[in-house]
């Protein structure tokens, strides 16, 4: 039964089971055309082939179809994945990134692809992820962000996006935050409020005064008792009430 497209290989032409050197297989039901074959175009019949047939993985990491490397090497012994971090494909090269030990991956910390990029973020060890906290793409120094030790992320209190300095500011050391209260975007401000309400009492958003209003100190919440928005005094109020109960 097919499962997708119809199966022909990499560049277009029909399979020949007859030429295939793993034509074996095909008789013992680990691959067969339409669902299961290292030669098809689609990858989702490349990977089920290896998954029935890992063994045949090392053996395929020199196929010319990207695909192809890129499946083989999820399942293939790690000893002959170290060649692939030069491949001509971002996606093998970040494959064998992803499966390789750590120590592996500073190699190719400049990597010109995003995708490879991404992969390193995630294999580097803390302590050598500094370089990539000024990466062009944010969706990498985000990574960075969640993953660097909070000593680290001073670097980044001045990230160009507002999501990644949210990060910081929900993992930076405490005595960072106020550095965020000149933050540009409320939402930043909101986040190191949660962590230090007493620095953004007077914040002119609502937003940042509202997270006061529920988690500050008793002096925090007095403090607001006058404020102009109805909401933030009623908040400020019940969390006063909340805290003399606790008391």
């Amino acid at each position: 039964m097919h499962d997708g497209p119809e199966p022909v290989d990499w560049q277009g032409a029909p399979l020949d089971c007859a030429a295939c050197r793993f034509r074996d297989r095909r008789a013992l039901g680990q691959c067969g055309q339409g669902w299961a074959c290292v030669h098809d175009r689609y990858a989702k019949r490349i990977e089920r082939f290896f998954l029935l047939n890992p063994e045949l993985a090392d053996a395929c990491l020199s196929m010319p179809y990207f695909e192809t490397r890129m499946n083989a090497a999820r399942v293939a012994s790690v000893f002959r994945l170290q060649r692939l971090l030069s491949d001509a494909d971002p996606g093998v090269r970040a494959m064998a990134i992803l499966r390789l030990p750590r120590k592996h991956a500073e190699r190719r910390i400049k990597d010109p692809d995003r995708r490879v990029r991404i992969a390193v973020a995630h294999r580097l060890p803390q302590d050598q992820l500094l370089p990539m906290t000024a990466d062009e793409d944010s969706y990498v120094r985000s990574i960075v962000a969640r993953r660097a030790a909070p000593g680290m992320l001073p670097v980044m209190i001045p990230d160009p996006d507002p999501e990644i300095r949210r990060i910081v500011a929900r993992r930076i050391g405490p005595d960072w935050l106020d550095r965020f209260r000149a933050d540009p975007d409320p939402l930043v401000r909101r986040a190191a409020a949660e962590r230090r309400p007493g620095l953004f009492v007077t914040d002119d958003d609502l937003r940042v005064r509202h997270t006061v209003a529920e988690t500050g100190s008793a002096d925090d919440a007095r403090a607001l008792l006058d404020d102009p928005e109805d909401i933030i005094r009623e908040t400020a109020a019940t969390r006063l009430a909340q805290l003399k109960e606790e008391a």
